[in-house]
C-alpha cells in the first residue's frame, strides 16, 4: 500500500489528465491503482437515488479510472458548487476543511489498493482553511510528488517554484511531466530542456496536446519506471 500525490504549477494545467493517465501506466504493472481527489469546486448535483450530492468531474473521472469502486464522500470529501478557491467556496457555505478528514479518507482507499493516487486542487499552496494548505495535507500523507509542469510562458518560474517548496517540506519530487496544454505554445523544446536541467527530477513524459484526454493514449506518453522506485523506496507494494 502507497501513494502518489499529483500537484501542478496552476490551475488548469492538466493535473486530472495526468494523473488519470499515471493510474492507467500503473494498471498496466499490474497495480490496482484507486484515487482521491480531496477537495474539489465547481461541482454540480449529481449521484444516483439515494446518493444525490455533488459531483466534480474530474473526481467522477478518477472515479472510473480506479480500480476498484469507492464511495464517492470517501473519493472526495469536500465538493463545492461554485468554481472558486475551494477554501473561498467552503466560507461561502459555512464549512471549515479538516485535514484529518481528509486524512482518514485517504488512509481508507490505500488499505483497498496498492497505490493511491491523490489529486491536489490548484497549485501546491491552494489553502485548505485558515491556517493550512495542500502542501500540509502531502506533508502528513508523506507519499512522493508529481509536478505536472503545463508548457506555457511562465512554467519555468512556476514549476522551479514549486520544486523548492515540495523539498522545503521535506517531501520527495518523485518525477514531473511536461503537458503540452495549448497547441500553440511557443519554445517548447527549451523550456522543457530548461526544466530537465533544473529541477532535478525524473522526466516522467512529455505529453502531447490532447483535446480527448484518453487515459491509455496518455499512459503511453509515460514511463513510470522511476516512479516505482520511488513508491517502492516509500512503502513496499
Amino acid at each position: 500500500m502507497a501513494g502518489i500525490f499529483v500537484t501542478g504549477t496552476d490551475t488548469d494545467v492538466g493535473k486530472t489528465h495526468i494523473a488519470l493517465g499515471l493510474m492507467a501506466a500503473l494498471q498496466q504493472r499490474g497495480l490496482c491503482v484507486a484515487a482521491m481527489k480531496p477537495v474539489s469546486a465547481g461541482c454540480e448535483l449529481g449521484g444516483s437515488e439515494g446518493e444525490r450530492g455533488l459531483r466534480n468531474d474530474d473526481a467522477l473521472q478518477l472515479s472510473a479510472q480506479s480500480s476498484i469502486s469507492i464511495p464517492y464522500q470517501t473519493l472526495n470529501p469536500y465538493a463545492f458548487e461554485p468554481a472558486i478557491a475551494p477554501h473561498i467556496a467552503a466560507q461561502a457555505v459555512g464549512v471549515s476543511m479538516q485535514l484529518d478528514v481528509l486524512r482518514r479518507a485517504c488512509t481508507e482507499i490505500e488499505s483497498q489498493a496498492d497505490v493511491v493516487m491523490v489529486e491536489g486542487a490548484g497549485g501546491w499552496l491552494v489553502p485548505v482553511n485558515a491556517r493550512q494548505t495542500l502542501a500540509d495535507l502531502a506533508v502528513a500523507l508523506g507519499f512522493p510528488v508529481v509536478l505536472v509542469v503545463g508548457v506555457r510562458l511562465g512554467c519555468l518560474n512556476h514549476a522551479l517554484l514549486s520544486a523548492e517548496c515540495i523539498r522545503a517540506r521535506g517531501l520527495t519530487l518523485a518525477g514531473w511531466v511536461a503537458n503540452e496544454i495549448s497547441t500553440q505554445a511557443v519554445y517548447v523544446e527549451e523550456n522543457i530542456a530548461a526544466l530537465s536541467q533544473r529541477l532535478q527530477a525524473p522526466l516522467l513524459g512529455r505529453v502531447p496536446f490532447d483535446g480527448q484526454a484518453d487515459a491509455a493514449r496518455t499512459a503511453a506518453s509515460l514511463d513510470v519506471t522511476p516512479l516505482l522506485a520511488s513508491v517502492s523506496a516509500d512503502e513496499p507494494l
